[in-house]
């Protein structure tokens, strides 16, 4: 991965980060960190 590729996923990644908080109220971030928690548990089980 070139520098600028990982600049432009950088501030693609803030962007949305920052719509969501704009637009949604951090409804997406939360739904997303929740169903990794969940994911994290599930895999913890199985290990």
């Amino acid at each position: 991965m070139t520098n600028t590729i990982a600049i432009v996923l950088g501030v693609l990644l803030v962007g949305l980060i920052a719509a969501d908080l704009l637009i949604y109220e951090w409804g997406a971030v939360l739904f997303l960190a929740r169903k990794a928690a969940a994911l994290s548990e599930w895999l913890a089980f199985w290990r």
